[in-house]
C-alpha cells in the first residue's frame, strides 16, 4: 500500500497513470474555491492533462474553501501534497490516475483573510467557483440578487472580513485595483444556465452594497464567462476509499467518476487562460445552447427520477433505471414534455442527447446515490425542472408528467418512503419543505403555494390541477401505483 505523496510517486502501480511533469516547477495561476470532487474530477483534469503535456505549468491549482467544513478537505488534501487519485468507472473496466494539477490549499480562516491575501496575488489570474447551484444568492423567483439573507448582509456591513466566497473575490479585487494589479476572471463552474451572468450579478451586486466605484470597476473590468460542466461524479465513501486501497494507493479523498467529460467555455477572460482545448475542452459562443440542452435534459432528468426513487426507497441512479416504471417515467417524460422545449446543438439533437444520457445513467458502476441528486431540490426544482413547465404552459403542450414529477417531490418532503422508513433532511431549506409537504397531504394547493418556488404557477389551473391529482393518488395508492397510471397515460 503507497501512502500518496510527492515523495511515494515513483512508487505508484504501473497501471495507474501518474504526473509525468516535475510538480517542484508549477507556479499557481488559479484559486478555485469549493474543492469538492466534481472539482477534482473536471476543470483539475482538464489542467493535468494539459500539464502532461508540457503546458499550463504557471497555471497551477490553489484549492480554497469558506466554510468550517472545507478544513477537513484541506487536511485529507495537503497530507498528501494536494494528490488525487481518480478511477474511472467504465463499463468495461477501471482505471486510475493520480492527478497533481493542484499544488496548495489555502488556510479556513473567520474573515477569510488567507483566501483574499492569495487572490491579490498578481499571478492568480482566474478564480473558479463551484460553490453548488443554491449557492449564488438569487431569489428563485425574480433570479434577481437577494440582498436579504443574512450572508449578503454581513458582508456588506463588514467587506473587509467577509463570510462569503463573493464577499472575498470583491475584497481581493479591491486590494489589485488599489495596488494596481489588475482584475483577474471569476469562473462559475456550477450547473446554472447563464452561470457566469450570475456569477457577474452576485460578485457586482455585492460590491455594489458597501462600495459602489468598486462595483463599477469590477463590472467593467473584470470577466465572467459562462461555461457548460458535465461528468457524473459520486460521493467518495468507504467503497470509494476501498476501490483505490485495492488499486495499491493509500488515499484519503479519491475520486470516482464515468468515462465521459464535457466542457463547454465561453472565450472570454481577461488576464489569460489555459489552452483547454487541447486537452479536449470545446470553446464556443453558444455555451447558453449547451447549458440549456444539459440543465434541462441531464440535470431535470435527475430529478424526473430522484424523488420517486427515494420514496420507492431506491439507493442509486443506476439501481433507479433499473426499475422499468422509473426508466419508463425517465424515458416519457423526457422525450414528450422535455425534448420539445429544448434546441439542438451542433452535433447533438435532444433526443440523441437523451439516449446519451440514459446510457450513462444505467452505468452499473457508477454508485451516485439518489440522496445526492435530490439533495437542494428548492434550487434543483426551481433551476432545472420548471423553466420547461413554464414552457409548457406558453405553448399548450403537455405537461402531465412533469406535474407529476412536482407532485413526488412534495410527497418526498413530506419525510417518509412508501415503506414508513423515515427520510433524513435534504435541503437547505428542508424546515419549509417539510411544513409545506405535510400541510399538503390534505390540501394539494399548500405546496404550490411556496411563491417563492413557484411563482405564479399555482394559479395556473392546468399545471395546479394535475399536480393536486397526482399527490393525492400518490397518497391513496402508492408511487408505483401512480407511476403506472401515468405510464398507461390514464
Amino acid at each position: 500500500m503507497i501512502a500518496l505523496s510527492n515523495e511515494t510517486l515513483g512508487s505508484v502501480p504501473k497501471a495507474i497513470e501518474k504526473p509525468g511533469y516535475d510538480r517542484s516547477k508549477l507556479t499557481a495561476g488559479i484559486v478555485h474555491i469549493g474543492l469538492g470532487n466534481f472539482h477534482r474530477a473536471h476543470q483539475s483534469w482538464y489542467l493535468h492533462r494539459l500539464m502532461q503535456s508540457g503546458l499550463a505549468q504557471d497555471w497551477a491549482i490553489v484549492g480554497a474553501g469558506v466554510r468550517p467544513y472545507d478544513n477537513l478537505m484541506r487536511a485529507k488534501l495537503t497530507a498528501q501534497d494536494c494528490l488525487t487519485t481518480l478511477i474511472e468507472l467504465d463499463p468495461s473496466g477501471i482505471s486510475g490516475e493520480v492527478v497533481g494539477s493542484m499544488i496548495g490549499y489555502v488556510p479556513i480562516e473567520d474573515g477569510n483573510g488567507p483566501l483574499i491575501e492569495q487572490m491579490a496575488e498578481a499571478n492568480i489570474r482566474i478564480v473558479s467557483l463551484t460553490v453548488t447551484e443554491g449557492g449564488y444568492y438569487i431569489d428563485p423567483v425574480t433570479k434577481g440578487f437577494d440582498e436579504t439573507h443574512d450572508d449578503v448582509r454581513h458582508d456588506a456591513a463588514n467587506p473587509g472580513t467577509p463570510r462569503t466566497a463573493f464577499g472575498a473575490i470583491v475584497a481581493a479585487l479591491k486590494l489589485r485595483r488599489d495596488q494596481g494589479i489588475g482584475p483577474f476572471t471569476v469562473q462559475s463552474c456550477d450547473n446554472l444556465q447563464g452561470n457566469g451572468a450570475i456569477l457577474r450579478q452576485t460578485v457586482v451586486s455585492l460590491a455594489r452594497l458597501s462600495d459602489p466605484d468598486l462595483a463599477h470597476w469590477i463590472d467593467g473590468n473584470c470577466a465572467f464567462p459562462n461555461s457548460m460542466v458535465d461528468c457524473i461524479v459520486p460521493a467518495t465513501g468507504s467503497k470509494e476509499i476501498a476501490l483505490v486501497r485495492e488499486m495499491g494507493i493509500d488515499d484519503a479523498a479519491p475520486v470516482t467518476h464515468e468515462n465521459f467529460r464535457q466542457w463547454v467555455i465561453e472565450d472570454d477572460f481577461c488576464a489569460g487562460r489555459p489552452d483547454w482545448a487541447k486537452a479536449g475542452a470545446q470553446f464556443s459562443d453558444n455555451v447558453h445552447g449547451y447549458e440549456a440542452q444539459k440543465i434541462r435534459i441531464l440535470n431535470a432528468g435527475h430529478q424526473v427520477i430522484a424523488n420517486v426513487a427515494e420514496v420507492l426507497g431506491i439507493e442509486t441512479v443506476s439501481q433507479a433505471m433499473q426499475h422499468p416504471q422509473v426508466a419508463a417515467l425517465f424515458r416519457k417524460v423526457e422525450m414528450e414534455e422535455i425534448v420539445p422545449h429544448v434546441t439542438p446543438v451542433p452535433g447533438m439533437t435532444p433526443a440523441a442527447y437523451v439516449d446519451l444520457v440514459e446510457t450513462r445513467f444505467s452505468n452499473p458502476r457508477i454508485i451516485d446515490t439518489i440522496r445526492r441528486i435530490a439533495f437542494d431540490g428548492s434550487s434543483r426544482h426551481t433551476g432545472m425542472v420548471l423553466p420547461t413547465v413554464r414552457d409548457a404552459l406558453a405553448a399548450d403542450a403537455p405537461l402531465d408528467g412533469l406535474a407529476l414529477v412536482e407532485a413526488a417531490w412534495a410527497r418526498m418532503c413530506e419525510g417518509t418512503r412508501d415503506d414508513g422508513s423515515e427520510i433524513s433532511p435534504n435541503d437547505p431549506f428542508w424546515d419549509q419543505l417539510n411544513a409545506a409537504a405535510k400541510e399538503a397531504k390534505s390540501s394539494p394547493a399548500a405546496w404550490l403555494a411556496q411563491r417563492n418556488l413557484y411563482g405564479d404557477l399555482a394559479d395556473d389551473p392546468r399545471f395546479a390541477g394535475s399536480f393536486a391529482r397526482w399527490l393525492n393518488l400518490i397518497y391513496r395508492d402508492g408511487m408505483e401505483a401512480a407511476l403506472k397510471i401515468h405510464l398507461k397515460g390514464a
